[in-house]
């Protein structure tokens, strides 16, 4: 069971992450929304997501069908912490897949739906940055259930990483519309995206400076041996990264900031493995503490082995039918 566990736990931190980085561009789409000067704009900034912005969003659907199939007391425990951020998020989530369709269809209305998505762009993304800082902070549990309060979620450190992931979605969504549009749109969203850099790393330096001190076990998995190894390479592949990422805007590269601000995400994710390393639900609930029996682990492992190659196949042919730049008269070309 302790092997099975944890290899489904890098299962679902693979799904979870792939969410963040395919469904955190286009929710950066929906926070820079207002910025387009006119419907033209607009209609392209929504056009270069819209055959695969749903799609991202099968990856929150695995991760947390895998954690309640697999992890079940961990969902409990998550579940009744995080209720009011996570339903905030669903909500946002609805409006701003309401707003995708109906925003076409009228004139009239139209004003308000794009007020949907992109209010529904940065709640999602507020909400989530939130959820993630209360993980990181840590959730009270006793007789192997939630022991906090309603409110516990809420905290100058979880409103901390929340505006860290809306900063940092912006970033992606900015450096995604650099690659896939051309003149005066590409041209702003480069200048946006310097900006956005500029504070996304602020904000993941403080956020990585303040981790270690939400719990002891986050110093011990940093700063004592093998720990210590990860505390020279991941800052040292960090500055390669950022250094990839503005040189790649200084030289007006179209996909290379993109990819410089998906491996940042990916960092990010790995140091937050680090850091929980091995809890699930940090500080109090390991890994193979929170998993289901081996035979259902066995199970499930079965069918997942068999689905996520397919998800996998389908994203990726979305993804290369609509390569290249969108043309805001034509389409994709």
């Amino acid at each position: 069971m302790f092997e099975l566990s944890f290899i489904w736990a890098g299962i679902i931190a693979f799904a979870v992450l792939t969410y963040v980085i395919l469904d955190g561009f286009d929710l950066g789409v929906g926070i820079l929304f207002p910025t387009a000067p006119n419907e033209r704009e607009k209609a392209t900034m929504m056009n270069s997501i819209a055959p695969i912005w749903d799609g991202n969003e099968t990856w929150l659907v695995m991760g947390g069908g895998g954690l309640f199939a697999v992890f079940p007391l961990a969902y409990a425990v998550i579940m009744p912490a995080l209720y009011m951020p996570i339903i905030l998020m669903l909500l946002a989530l609805i409006f701003r897949g309401v707003a995708f369709e109906y925003r076409w269809r009228t004139e009239r209305w139209k004003p308000v739906w794009d007020a949907a998505f992109f209010g529904g762009s940065i709640v999602a993304a507020f909400m989530q940055g939130i959820a993630l800082g209360a993980l990181v902070q840590g959730i009270e549990v006793a007789n192997r259930a939630y022991a906090g309060g309603w409110w516990d979620w809420l905290s100058p450190f979880s409103v901390l990483t929340g505006v860290a992931v809306v900063i940092g979605y912006a970033l992606l969504g900015a450096t995604w519309l650099i690659m896939k549009t051309t003149g005066d749109l590409q041209a702003r969203m480069q200048g946006f995206a310097w900006r956005l850099a500029i504070g996304t790393l602020g904000f993941i330096g403080l956020v990585s400076i303040l981790t270690p001190f939400q719990d002891p076990q986050y110093f011990e998995n940093w700063f004592k041996f093998p720990g210590v190894f990860f505390s020279v390479v991941m800052p040292a592949a960090m500055l390669a990264t950022t250094y990839m990422l503005f040189t790649g805007l200084k030289a007006a590269k179209d996909m290379q900031p993109f990819l410089a601000t998906l491996t940042l995400f990916v960092l990010c994710f790995i140091g937050l493995g680090i850091s929980f390393y091995p809890h699930i639900v940090p500080p109090s609930l390991t890994i193979a503490e929170a998993a289901a029996p081996d035979k259902s682990l066995r199970f499930a492992l079965v069918g997942t082995v068999v689905l996520i190659p397919m998800i996998l196949a389908y994203t990726a042919y979305a993804y290369w039918v609509f390569r290249g730049k969108i043309d805001p008269d034509e389409g994709y070309h």
